[in-house]
């Protein structure tokens, strides 16, 4: 028994070695997710329409932020593993290769957004319940959108300096830049969405514009505080010199990344799909799963952070050839995030009514809400064992495996799953638990994968 519990449960050295990594994470996206609450409370109290209107261009705009975090994840399994190595030129061909993607993944969002907007919003509109107004959800999203597409590239660029600077052990830097972000981002979201201190009450336009702003006074505090520290960050010195990548690691990371970045599409893709097919249902629904994500998304940054970690902390140890620490680590860590999860599930199922009680919406929207929020607080350490899991194979550069098991089975799995239970008559109360359950196949797969080892390799030797 004392073995077992060993295997899992690491000393007090360990968890102040992981929790140095993990807690500005945590408290970076605890902000920031606590912010988007407080944003989706302010636009929500706008009305339902206004509510659904921006809720759908952010799925939108989600798969534009997951192509940016797959295709530099990819990217990031070599800078985390050359930070091991002590390798200062190749963090640099790694930061080259993302400027690269930052650009190539802009333009094509650009040119998706301005030519298939209508379109793509259109998918999402579905007045079952006769509870909202489609037409002026439309426009709101309409005009949501037109904004909110100044702030892709700026928010592209920031990731490349904050991503690097994570893979390479600094968490408090990114930390920081998201603070003053998100708190740009509420402060100026208050005075545009209202008119307050003199301000025009630009209502959803304001919410855009203040998300917009925040992009770039994030991207000016990025840029400000890196080169003030450019000698103790060595590999930011001489990155724009010559711009050159050598072709063999262009060809290494491409074949090792593109997996990644495919996968985040396929991921992001798939949420959106899912949230179209919860759309199905109503305008109701689509305003109470809007409240329902932003909810659990800020009790999930625990696990979510945690995984994040481990990818940093695994990505290390395999870089610098320590296999049997990074196995003997990775389990630790798993059990940790379970645990954290189930700890954390518990306080979001006991509460699952306070907040969607402040939204000014319809009580069916509010209802929906309260139910989805406490499903999720269920299913949250399933959610968790499924992140660490693919953490764990993505360090050691096992991108094809956690495409299949990530982006892949949310596409081909999840979401026909969505849309068949639609067309079989079930309502949204057995939908929504059973396909989210489905994440239970992802732990059975990642259980076997990581017993397997195939993720222990140093890629970068």
């Amino acid at each position: 028994m004392r073995k077992m519990f060993g295997k899992f449960i690491g000393d007090k050295a360990f968890y102040r070695m992981v929790l140095a990594v993990a807690l500005p994470i945590m408290m970076q996206n605890f902000i920031t997710n606590l912010v988007s609450m407080l944003d989706n409370l302010m636009v929500g109290a706008l009305g339902t329409e206004q509510m659904s209107g921006v809720s759908i261009v952010n799925q939108l705009i989600f798969i534009f932020n997951l192509a940016v975090f797959g295709a530099f994840g990819g990217v990031g399994i070599f800078t985390a593993q050359f930070h091991g190595k002590g390798d200062a030129e190749g963090i640099r061909h790694t930061l080259r290769y993302k400027f690269v993607l930052a650009a190539g993944l802009f333009a094509a969002a650009l040119a998706v957004f301005l030519t298939q907007g209508d379109s793509l919003i259109g998918l999402f509109l579905h007045d079952v319940d006769a509870t909202g107004d489609i037409i002026a959800t439309l426009g709101f999203a309409r005009e949501y959108l037109a904004v909110m597409l100044f702030g892709l590239l700026p928010f592209a660029l920031s990731q490349v300096f904050t991503s690097t600077l994570r893979e390479t052990g600094d968490t408090v830097l990114p930390m920081v830049t998201s603070i003053i972000a998100v708190v740009t981002n509420c402060v100026f979201n208050y005075l545009l969405i209202f008119g307050r201190l003199g301000f025009p009450a630009l209502g959803v336009v304001g919410a855009a514009a203040a998300t917009v702003l925040s992009r770039y006074v994030e991207l000016a505090v990025v840029l400000a505080v890196v080169f003030l520290r450019r000698r103790k960050c060595a590999f930011f010195s001489g990155v724009f010199r010559g711009f050159r990548i050598p072709g063999e690691l262009v060809w290494q990371i491409t074949v090792k990344g593109m997996p990644l970045l495919v996968n985040e599409l396929f991921w992001s893709v798939g949420m959106s799909l899912l949230s179209m097919g919860y759309s199905l249902h109503g305008l109701s629904v689509v305003a109470g799963y809007s409240i329902s994500s932003t909810v659990t998304n800020l009790f999930s940054i625990a696990f979510m952070s945690l995984g994040i970690s481990i990818g940093i902390i695994i990505g290390r140890e395999l870089g610098a050839g320590r296999f049997e620490r990074a196995v003997d680590w990775d389990w630790k860590l798993i059990a940790f995030s379970v645990a954290v999860s189930l700890a954390v599930g518990g306080v979001l199922f006991a509460g699952a009514e306070l907040i969607p009680a402040l939204y000014n919406t319809n009580d069916l929207s509010k209802t929906y809400a309260a139910y989805f929020i406490r499903v999720s607080a269920c299913l949250m350490p399933v959610h968790a064992f499924a992140n660490s899991a693919y953490f764990t194979l993505r360090s050691g550069g096992k991108t094809v495996i956690t495409f299949f098991f990530d982006g892949a089975f949310a596409v081909c799995i999840q979401v026909p799953a969505v849309f068949l239970a639609d067309l079989c008559g079930l309502s949204i109360w057995w939908v929504f638990p059973l396909v989210q359950g489905l994440d239970i196949i992802k732990d059975v797969l990642g259980f076997v994968l990581l017993k397997k080892r195939a993720w222990v390799q140093n890629i970068v030797a």
